[in-house]
């Protein structure tokens, strides 16, 4: 008896990488570099459209319909049934645990020196 192949997508957290190698502002110009590699052009945002046409850019191209679609709805706040930019940020950050971890560690650094500097 043959065996089946499964195929299962497994998601690389690669964030936490990008955010140690280029700091908080280089991440911050990628994902928008990322949100606009997956834009609708003429409609300014990430429709599921654009995702499923350009989810091959971020090696997503194995994930289905509904998991696109529920990527969608995820970050989806204002309940246009599109992502925006900052929708689109914000959905990464949540993807990433270790990231949101981390972040919150950058934001007291940035906090603490920014009361240095003002003091």
């Amino acid at each position: 008896m043959a065996s089946q192949n499964t195929q299962q997508v497994q998601f690389q957290d690669s964030l936490p990488l990008m955010a140690n190698k280029l700091g908080g502002d280089g991440l911050i110009d990628e994902l928008c570099n990322g949100f606009n590699l997956l834009m609708d052009s003429n409609k300014r945002v990430i429709t599921f459209e654009s995702l499923k046409k350009n989810s091959a850019l971020f090696g997503l191209q194995d994930l289905s319909d509904e998991d696109l679609q529920s990527m969608i709805v995820e970050g989806d706040f204002d309940g246009d049934g599109a992502l925006n930019q900052l929708e689109f940020c914000v959905l990464m950050f949540r993807l990433s645990p270790e990231l949101m971890d981390g972040s919150k560690l950058w934001l007291e650094e940035m906090l603490q020196q920014e009361m240095k500097d003002f003091f």
